[in-house]
């Protein structure tokens, strides 16, 4: 009994792929050198864990930046109420929201420093140490 057609086509490309990855084994091998140069050469030293600790970092600035706006614009909205109730009101409760916004902001960043101090952890680095 002699094997079907299917069966020859299957085992020459079986017995091709073997050869074909046999013979790119040593292009393989070569390093290729993928950093940048130039110009753009301090990205080479972008992790994942620099890209997140600098997202973590620019999310605590960016949030205690908008806060602050959003205080400044408060008090000139308490300014140009005009003695109005209802307009004094909305502003005082913008700059109550505002200040516990920041509030919690600066309390997150004395948070992870206290951790950092604690455990030794790098949270704002993302480096967690070595046993």
């Amino acid at each position: 009994m002699g094997m079907n057609k299917a069966t020859k086509y299957i085992s020459s490309g079986i017995a091709a792929l073997g050869v074909l990855a046999l013979s790119a084994a040593p292009v393989l091998a070569q390093k290729i050198d993928l950093k940048p140069t130039g110009d753009f050469s301090p990205l080479g030293d972008l992790t994942v864990p620099k890209l997140v600790s600098g997202f973590v970092k620019l999310t605590l600035v960016a949030a205690a930046v908008i806060f602050f706006f959003i205080l400044v614009i408060g008090g000139i909205r308490w300014i140009m109420s005009g003695g109005d109730k209802q307009a004094t009101e909305s502003a005082r409760g913008q700059i109550t929201a505002a200040l516990v916004g920041l509030v919690i902001v600066f309390a997150a960043f004395a948070i992870v420093q206290l951790i950092q101090t604690l455990f030794g952890i790098r949270i704002l680095e993302l480096e967690i140490p070595k046993f």
